[in-house]
């Protein structure tokens, strides 16, 4: 179970892993993990950077340099990583190694409720976002194989794992796509009828309340 964290927002981890380089004042930070593209490996929301940072210094995972001003800009505190903040980089990075989570894609949700429509229109709604993942995929696996040969690989790590999951993602409509197009898929016809009638059947109705399922 994922510990309960003094400032437990990502954006938190992400300022860590500047910071524990070198002293950095916030735009100095957003900066940075923008070129690092760290808002694709987390749910960043740049508008509360200050605010997290703020929160991080009050428990002591950053401490406050200086603050300078230069020219007609505002002013600049410079922040850098504590021991305290240190200790929490690492132990916030084991943890998400080492404990899976329970995490809810949009796609998920959308696959849970996809009975509300015909076979035929999933059908043609996968095959639809076939047509953009493919591309992104084929995209993607140039882009890595190009930065493999400039970026040592444990830099790459992160998205050599998205690739991986985005293929699987792939295959898998893939086969869900050959059982609808086939008509192999189980109970197809009592789909097509309840599609056809506007409302489940009782018994799949009795049937998915027994499982905990909203038809």
């Amino acid at each position: 179970m994922a510990k309960k964290r003094k400032v437990g927002n990502l954006l938190a981890l992400a300022v860590l892993s500047a910071v524990v380089q070198r002293p950095m004042h916030p735009y100095e930070m957003a900066s940075v993990l923008r070129d690092r593209g760290k808002e694709q490996d987390m749910d960043i929301k740049w508008g509360s950077l200050y605010t997290v940072v703020r929160n991080m210094e009050r428990h002591g995972l950053i401490a406050a340099v200086e603050t300078r001003k230069e020219g007609g800009r505002p002013e600049r505190t410079t922040y850098r990583i504590t021991d305290a903040g240190r200790a929490e980089y690492v132990d916030w990075v084991r943890e998400l190694l080492a404990e899976p989570e329970r995490e809810h894609p949009r796609f998920v949700a959308g696959l849970s409720v996809c009975a509300v429509l015909g076979p035929d229109e999933v059908a043609r709604l996968l095959r639809q976002r076939l047509d953009v993942l493919e591309p992104q995929i084929a995209a993607e696996r140039e882009a890595l194989s190009r930065h493999t040969r400039e970026v040592p690989r444990v830099f790459l790590i992160e998205q050599e794992y998205d690739l991986a999951v985005r293929e699987a993602e792939v295959s898998w409509i893939r086969a869900f796509l050959d059982e609808l197009t086939t008509g192999s898929f189980p109970d197809i016809d009592r789909w097509r009828v309840w599609h056809a009638a506007g409302e489940p059947p009782p018994d799949l109705i009795e049937i998915a309340e027994r499982a905990g399922k909203t038809p």
